[in-house]
């Protein structure tokens, strides 16, 4: 068996009351079809520092969700061993792990330019963060104690704008154990939502949260969905994360994805994520995995005219749009440069959503993505279309708002 090809699998089980085997832990179970030499890790081992070995290979290392929505374990397998769990009446879906992308690639891959640095006497305000009205909200919150979650290729955390901000981080990409930034989408994204006001450089929609890193994506290529699994489920044991911002997705993906977004949703978190992109002459323009699910806010890409972004996909998933296009921000090295996508769409509305967070400190998540679309500038076709969603962010009016929005038709 050590020299059968193994693959990732994603193994999701009924709800614990739905089961035959309802006293069997679900790692137990899947222990008795499975070779004994795995070693399982949940998101409380990563959160008490539990180590994994250096050198443990990477295929003897499994993860087990202990999520009632989301009830999964994940694994490397045999084709033997996945026939087995598949014929497992305890189990509801045995699933192989895919790629998701920071949102560019493949379908259009983004451009970092390098800018000249800004001055050190006189703080930049970015183009995309005057376009949302955000620095008009910040004598009423600038996002203080509101906590969020940056999932990407992490971030350069002692980057002298975003490192005020920075309270912790953590990896879940194999072979990269840190969770500093070596790409940079990661850093850019989290300074379009937090870049310090500190007289430097430039500054974010919410210059004061606290900013977490979750590295899902590694520094080149690919990530894999099962990375973004364990870092959402880690985001919901930490259970006081606010936002989680994930500029990253692809066409498809295994249904313990959206279980487990659906999973962060009940218990209390908003998920904001990039509708995705594509090429202009892509005959598709569906939205991305996992912008598309209900329990997520799908996010596309205007310009500084307002205009939706040729490249950004669009369907009726879209709840919100944000600037997107040439937007500056932090990347690693304490340096700053633009990129275009959907990917910095994202991060400007989780910044508009924790700065209406701010002004609204026990309101659940429903009343904020309610708030957030209730108040946002309306583009496109009157109402809600599938260009520009509800429209564009409006972090002025979501942070003033005092009046409790109304339910909306799509919204759940």
């Amino acid at each position: 068996m050590a020299n059968e090809e193994k693959r990732v699998m994603i193994v999701t089980f009924k709800p614990k009351d739905q089961r035959p085997d309802t006293k069997k832990d679900k790692v137990d179970i899947v222990r008795a079809e499975i070779r004994p030499d795995v070693s399982f890790f949940t998101a409380d081992d990563f959160s008490r520092g539990v180590p994994i070995p250096s050198a443990m290979p990477e295929e003897m290392i499994g993860y087990d969700v202990n999520q009632y929505e989301a009830p999964i374990v994940m694994a490397h397998l045999t084709d033997k061993e996945i026939e087995a769990l598949k014929k497992n009446e305890n189990i509801a879906a045995v699933e192989e792990d895919g790629p998701c992308w920071a949102m560019g690639e493949p379908q259009m891959p983004e451009t970092l330019v390098i800018e000249s640095q800004p001055s050190v006497m006189a703080e930049t305000i970015p183009s995309g963060i005057a376009q949302i009205k955000a620095p008009s909200a910040w004598d009423c919150t600038k996002g203080k104690v509101i906590k969020v979650a940056v999932l990407d290729t992490g971030i350069d955390y002692k980057h002298p704008d975003l490192s005020p901000n920075f309270r912790w981080g953590i990896s879940f990409v194999s072979g990269e154990s840190s969770v500093m930034d070596y790409n940079s989408h990661g850093t850019h994204c989290a300074g379009i939502i937090a870049a310090a006001l500190n007289g430097i450089g430039v500054v974010g929609v919410a210059p004061a949260v606290y900013l977490y890193g979750v590295k899902v994506l590694p520094k080149a290529g690919p990530g894999a969905w099962s990375n973004l699994i364990a870092g959402i489920d880690w985001c919901i044991n930490k259970k006081d994360l606010d936002i989680l911002s994930m500029s990253l997705g692809a066409s498809s993906a295994p249904s313990a994805v959206e279980n487990i977004c659906n999973s962060a949703w009940k218990k209390g978190a908003l998920l904001i994520a990039a509708a995705g992109n594509i090429l202009p002459a892509a005959p598709a323009n569906s939205v991305m995995c996992p912008a598309k699910y209900n329990s997520v806010i799908a996010v596309s890409n205007i310009d500084s005219t307002n205009q939706r972004w040729p490249s950004s996909c669009y369907g009726p998933e879209v709840e919100l749009c944000a600037p997107g296009v040439n937007v500056l921000s932090t990347v690693p090295g304490g340096g700053y440069g633009t990129k275009t996508g959907t990917s910095m769409a994202c991060p400007h509305v989780a910044g508009a959503a924790a700065l209406a967070l701010g002004t609204h400190r026990y309101a659940s998540n429903v009343t904020i993505r309610r708030l957030l679309a209730w108040r946002a500038d309306d583009l496109g076709l009157p109402g809600r279309d599938p260009e520009y969603g509800f429209g564009r962010v409006d972090a002025e009016q979501v942070a003033a708002e005092r009046k409790m929005p109304p339910a909306i038709t799509g919204i759940p």
